[in-house]
Formats: structure tokens, sequence, C-alpha cells
């Protein structure tokens, strides 16, 4: 398996445990981890699109990260 598809893998796998948490009333979205796990697993897809090419994922999951990241930078 490649580098790029275990990073996306991961990646994606942590972004939608967040979003299942919030669904399931187990994880608020203002929550630091809740915000962690987007910011991480944002970062961890982005860097396998760059691997990839993938432009749109890329623009994408890295607006993802500064989303993620920002809503930190506010509960700090």
């Amino acid at each position: 398996m490649e580098l790029s598809t275990i990073l996306g893998a991961v990646g994606v796998t942590g972004i939608l445990a967040a979003y299942l948490l919030n669904v399931m009333k187990k994880l608020d979205r203002e929550d630091s981890l809740y915000l962690w796990l987007n910011a991480v697993g944002a970062a961890l897809a982005c860097a396998s699109s760059v691997m990839i090419g993938s432009v749109p994922f890329t623009i994408l999951e890295g607006t993802w990260v500064v989303v993620s990241l920002v809503g930190l930078w506010k509960k700090a």
C-alpha cells in the first residue's frame, strides 16, 4: 500500500470519526477533540492529495485544516 493511500485513509477516518461522534451527540463541534480530529485528519488527507496531485482536494483539505486551527485558536 502506498504512503499516500495510508495517509489519506487515516486522515479521512479522523474527519469521519469527528463527524460521526458529533451526529451521535457524543462530541460537540466546539470541543477541542472535534477540532483536533478535523485538523489532523484534514492535514493528513491534504498531504495525501498533494502526493497524488489532486489540486481540488488539496485546496479542500487545506482549507479544512485552516478552519479547524482557527477554531482551536479561538478556544485558547
